[in-house]
């Protein structure tokens, strides 16, 4: 099976403009996450930009890029011209999240392994959460998943509900699962989901992955144990300096 991974990285971040260029201890952060992906076992890795700002700099460290359409929904429908511009064919594609600078490889490495199981045609990853903030947190996104692995609901509530549980005791005595933003998905389904319009429930939780749900495709769930440090603002690039010197990359 070939696997091309895919960066979807704009430049008109309204909460961090200019986000793909920021600098992280002496690299971009695209240069970081596109670094991050070439120490998996993808086949081919690409940014798949709206500017030629973004488009230069990936040039200039050695990248690969496509110019991409600026007006896309989500990353999910620029992943899918991307695909759509490479002159390869490709079996599946993984869509790597353009504002984690330090994705763990093994992660990228765990969606390409369950695109080899049979009947996956979408796959995602959780995490085990460890915190009440998180748990209660409507910015973490919860996922409960089926005995096989498939997910059941995302919800940006905390899942499952704890009947009769006092909040302060729902970590103690439950386990509960946060979603990892990366996708991977056979090649005609990444143009299947894209098709899909806005769901209601899509809508309703501001997830686009209830919207692939709501149609009936099944999305397996890998469980990792790697924590991400992800860049929504300004001020978390100071965050992304401490995990990295944390955990020593260079």
């Amino acid at each position: 099976m070939k696997i091309l991974g895919i960066i979807p990285a704009r430049y008109a971040s309204t909460r961090f403009p200019g986000k793909p260029l920021a600098m992280i201890k002496g690299k971009t952060m695209i240069r970081r996450v596109y670094e991050q992906a070439l120490q998996s076992k993808l086949d081919e890795v690409v940014v798949a930009t709206d500017d030629v700002r973004i488009a230069d700099e990936v040039m200039s460290f050695g990248g690969r890029y496509v110019m991409t359409n600026p007006n896309h929904r989500s990353g999910t429908d620029r992943c899918r011209e991307a695909l759509d511009l490479m002159e390869e064919n490709f079996d599946a594609v993984v869509n790597i999240q353009g504002d984690e600078p330090f994705i763990n490889p093994l992660q990228i490495n765990m969606l390409c392994d369950l695109m080899q199981e049979d009947g996956v045609c979408l796959a995602s990853l959780a995490k085990r959460i460890v915190s009440a903030d998180e748990l209660f947190s409507p910015n973490t996104v919860k996922v409960v998943m089926s005995a096989k692995g498939n997910a059941l609901y995302f919800s940006r509530n905390p899942m499952p509900f704890m009947r009769n549980v006092e909040h302060d005791d729902w970590m103690r005595k439950g386990i509960f699962y946060k979603h990892i933003g990366i996708y991977a998905y056979k090649a005609e389904t990444l143009r299947q989901v894209a098709a899909m319009p806005a769901s209601r429930l899509e809508t309703s939780e501001s997830l686009e992955q209830l919207r692939w749900l709501e149609n009936g495709l099944s999305i397996r769930m890998g469980i990792t144990e790697a924590e991400n440090v992800s860049i929504d603002v300004p001020a978390d690039i100071a965050k992304a300096e401490a995990f990295s010197e944390m955990n020593h990359f260079e």
